[in-house]
């Protein structure tokens, strides 16, 4: 049984401003990577800037990441970091620009790469140094080595590797207080499917089946209340923030399954939120993993408190209705994007091509 997660991770009220010193042991230049307006609503980036300020750390902002971000974006960022001599870079926002901030962190420090070289894990020099501030709850990018990054063929493609580690990483739950329901919602579903698809996986362990357990079961009583459209209290933003940590050291061992793989259609070519689009087949999971593995399934179900009635339920009014219809011949087509894709190998028991097809079907057949 193995596990290596090499992120110091502070968390609580006020871990930015209180550990500061931690990010100027990085370095004394750094280029900060961000979305439009988030990271400034929730208030991090402001924390992060006073941070960095009061340790002399000299910082430019790159505000160019948007949802589902592009290579194209986390290469401009990159090239930035080098031409303004970054040492480290800082990741502020959502799982985009955590995710963003390890993939600029690539280009920064091999600038002469483009996409494909990218992808291909093939560089010269290790990435720079991140730190990670996150401000939803979903994502759980801050203890991952993965990074999903939207190809030039508007494909989602991942980045995984040890180096992708956070050198370090600040968990306030504080920055998810202004994120709308709906948002909340999504990411919340999110969390669960990282939490649900880890503990599917053939490469689970105890270790990444405890941390799986634990964040489902802390994350059904706040989503409740989500589901129910209601808006989670301060001490429900902190339990679901910190099962979204959970999520993601579940993941950093197994990565994810079916419904992510999925999933990454339905935001590519539908415009569906990653978060609802992974739950949209969650439901499908949990009764492909009924069938072919009940025993598994009835100790996560023990482990959440809840039976799969209930989860499924659950699931199901957190995903709001998405409204796609497709013909048999095009979920056909569809199949071949997923033969021996690694996220449907891992999934328990088997995954045939026919049954993603009855799964579609079922889904979103006219």
């Amino acid at each position: 049984m193995d596990y290596y997660l090499p992120v110091r991770f502070f968390s609580g009220r006020g871990a930015v401003r209180t550990h500061a010193d931690a990010l100027a042991a990085l370095g004394s230049r750094c280029l900060i990577v961000t979305g439009g307006s988030s990271a400034r609503r929730s208030g991090a980036l402001e924390d992060v800037t006073a941070a960095l300020a009061a340790c002399g750390t000299a910082f430019r902002i790159y505000d160019g990441i948007r949802p589902n971000p592009s290579i194209d974006s986390c290469i401009e960022a990159g090239r930035q970091a080098a031409a303004f001599g970054a040492e480290f870079l800082v990741g502020v926002g959502g799982g985009s620009p955590l995710d963003a901030a390890k993939a600029a962190a690539i280009s920064a420090a091999n600038p002469e790469l483009d996409a494909p070289t990218l992808y291909a894990m093939r560089w010269p020099h290790a990435p720079l140094p991140v730190a990670l501030v996150g401000t939803t709850a979903g994502t759980g990018s801050e203890v991952t080595p993965v990074a999903v990054i939207t190809d030039t063929d508007g494909c989602k493609r991942s980045f995984r590797s040890e180096q992708l580690y956070a050198a370090v990483a600040f968990g306030d739950a504080r920055y998810t207080a202004s994120v709308p329901q709906d948002i909340t919602a999504s990411t919340g579903a999110d969390a669960l499917a990282h939490c649900l698809e880890s503990w599917f996986s053939k490469t689970a362990n105890d270790v990444s089946r405890a941390f799986a357990a634990q964040g489902a079961y802390m994350l059904l009583p706040p989503l409740r209340r989500v589901a129910e459209g209601m808006l989670p209290t301060a001490e429900e933003r902190e339990t679901l923030y910190r099962a979204s940590i959970l999520g993601g050291m579940a993941i950093s061992v197994t990565g994810t399954v079916m419904p992510h793989k999925l999933g990454y259609y339905l935001t590519e070519t539908h415009g569906v939120p990653h978060g609802t689009a992974c739950a949209v087949f969650l439901p499908a999971l949990l009764r492909h993993a009924a069938e072919c593995a009940p025993e598994l399934t009835q100790e996560l179900l023990r482990r959440m408190d809840t039976d799969l009635e209930q989860l499924t339920a659950l699931i199901r009014a957190l995903t709001p209705k998405i409204g796609i219809r497709l013909s048999r011949a095009q979920i056909r087509a569809l199949l071949p994007r997923w033969e021996n894709a690694p996220a449907i190998g891992k999934t328990v028991g088997e995954l045939t091509a026919a049954q993603l097809e009855q799964i579609l079907c079922a889904l979103f057949s006219e």
